[in-house]
């Protein structure tokens, strides 16, 4: 993609992707679903998933899985609040961008 990619949006589409499951997801599969809109790989994510945790957007557990221990992420409260800030923000944004690309209005 030709457009960086800043921490918020970032933040964004990783509590968009992990509050699609209700009880949670693991790194991998955030990092495959996050792949489908911008290429990330897990080492960009893992930071990422920390900082959301710190910041009490996101909670972890771990699950057995074959005999190995998964960690799995859940969006908390304050992570679903901060999704629809950034939901709100994003579809001002967007409009505004597609405005001026399309010749529309400036506001």
């Amino acid at each position: 993609m030709l457009f960086n990619t800043g921490s918020n949006l970032l933040d964004a589409i990783v509590l968009a992707v992990v509050s699609r499951e209700e009880e949670g997801t693991y790194g991998y599969k955030i990092t495959q679903d996050v792949k489908t809109a911008i290429d990330i790989s897990e080492s960009t994510l893992y930071p990422v998933l920390r900082r959301l945790q710190k910041d009490e957007c996101l909670e972890t557990y771990d699950k057995q899985i074959d005999g190995r221990n998964r960690r799995y992420y859940k969006i908390k409260e304050k992570g679903k609040a901060q999704l629809n800030l950034y939901k709100v923000e994003w579809k001002n944004y967007s409009q505004k961008i597609k405005n001026l690309f399309e010749g529309g209005e400036n506001s």
